[in-house]
């Protein structure tokens, strides 16, 4: 018996060592740029990623005790659940669009879940109202919640023209079920995660070669010249992005925003970059950074400095504690203090700023954190963690670097999805331990030519 018990105990620990491995580690071999399918191939993909997906609309509409969703919709004045639900060919709703989910089975069989009117004449209305009588809802979902952009995509002109067409026999019916978008938005499904491993690492290839000695050269190439370096390799993998890349050199002054710099890059320079790739209705958010090696004094540093490594360290080791605590049907809120009283315990200061991501860049479902609200967020940060949601684990250690003499916000991010097995998130493509190098010497050494942005 002591021999099983020991057994057992091995075995649970090699459980532990794998879901930590799971979790990080950053890959051992170098990445590779992936080519997704055709852009014909793509719009079949996802229009079967569609149909799963909307398929689990009438049992979320039971969920929250609901007959039907009604959304209604003119050209460039969409619903913002539009873009999750939408053809993959289609660029924007035509006309007045009105979608209607619901749960009952109708009369006619041809008639598809949802009903869909396109319509300029006013036609809709009375035929709206036919199949409100026939099946006479009770319950009627609108998006016009005030806080969640999700659930808050009904235009006043369009709930205006609702009261006026509709009347108040049904227009009374009207609730306001911001979770139902939320949960909707927020849930992937299995078969979107081998794209998104590809589009990770096509991420991860672009950074080690953007911050690598084949396109930066010191005192010549600006933070400036290598952000546009990445929107054009961006274009070149015919991929698109959600926001401009932003690169920095990190000092002490420099603070988490929306602006990059705009220096020529030295030796011994610590790079940043926050970007993100959008491809197949996926998006993904990541923050690297890099180290410029002092190659020109006297004894060549062959490595970051061991006070940057430090500092490395302690945001990873940040991501383990929010990862640590992200369980499901917690609030954001909940995560965010739990992770922060264990930083304080652990004698580690920074900020957590985590959130969802997949149809959106900041996606739906609880955020951890806001820069300006660093611990606690009104509305969003109340939400409860849903599973099968993609996450941002977005934030940053303070450390001080010795050898600069000043304090500096280790800013990292990496995007997580919910794996199945052992019921929690874990790295798409593991995360970054260690600097990306510029490393001059490799370009005078090599044959390649050094492309100047």
């Amino acid at each position: 018996m002591p021999y099983l018990l020991q057994l057992l105990y091995l075995c649970l620990e090699i459980v532990v060592w794998l879901a930590g491995f799971a979790h990080g580690h950053h890959p051992s071999e170098p990445a590779k740029y992936q080519k997704l399918p055709s852009l014909r191939d793509q719009a079949k993909i996802e229009q079967a990623w569609r149909v799963e997906r909307i398929a689990k609309i009438p049992d979320l509409l039971r969920k929250y005790r609901a007959d039907a969703w009604l959304m209604s919709q003119r050209e460039h004045a969409e619903d913002t659940i539009w873009w999750s639900i939408k053809n993959a060919t289609a660029f924007d709703s035509h006309r007045r669009t009105v979608v209607l989910f619901h749960t009952k089975s109708l009369t006619t069989a041809e008639i598809p879940n949802p009903i869909v009117w396109v319509d300029n004449t006013g036609q809709v209305w009375p035929e709206l109202r036919a199949t409100f009588e026939e099946h006479n809802f009770s319950r009627i979902i609108v998006n016009a919640d005030r806080d969640i952009a999700f659930a808050g995509g009904l235009h006043v002109g369009e709930y205006d023209t609702l009261l006026s067409e509709l009347g108040e026999k049904w227009t009374e019916r009207f609730v306001n079920e911001p979770t139902l978008a939320i949960e909707y938005v927020a849930t992937q499904i299995a078969g979107q995660l081998p794209y998104y491993r590809m589009l990770q690492e096509t991420v991860w290839a672009m950074l080690e070669e953007g911050f690598s000695h084949r396109i930066v050269r010191p005192r010549i190439t600006s933070t400036e010249d290598l952000s546009w370096w990445f929107r054009e390799k961006i274009q070149e993998q015919n991929l698109t992005t959600w926001n401009q890349p932003r690169i920095s050199v990190l000092v002490e002054a420099s603070y988490p925003g929306w602006a990059g710099t705009e220096d020529v890059i030295q030796e011994g320079d610590i790079l940043h970059i926050d970007f993100g790739l959008t491809a197949m209705g996926l998006n993904t958010d990541t923050q690297h950074m890099a180290y410029v090696l002092r190659t020109s004094q006297d004894i060549p540093e062959e490595d970051a400095p061991q006070s940057l490594k430090e500092g490395l360290r302690k945001a990873n080791k940040m991501q383990d504690i929010v990862l640590a605590n992200m369980e499901v049907g917690k609030t954001g809120n909940q995560v965010l203090r739990e992770s922060l009283d264990q930083m304080k315990n652990e004698g580690i200061e920074g900020q957590i700023y985590c959130h969802p991501i997949g149809d959106w860049g900041h996606g739906a479902g609880a955020v951890i954190g806001f820069l300006n609200l660093p611990e606690f967020v009104p509305v969003v940060g109340e939400l409860p963690l849903l599973p099968y949601t993609y996450y941002s684990i977005e934030l940053y250690a303070y450390h001080f670097v010795e050898e600069r003499n000043e304090t500096i916000r280790f800013r990292i991010e990496e995007n997580a999805h919910w794996d199945e097995n052992s019921h929690s998130w874990v790295f798409v493509r593991g995360r970054q331990e260690r600097f990306h190098l510029v490393d001059k010497r490799k370009a005078l050494s090599s044959s390649l030519t050094v492309q100047v942005p």
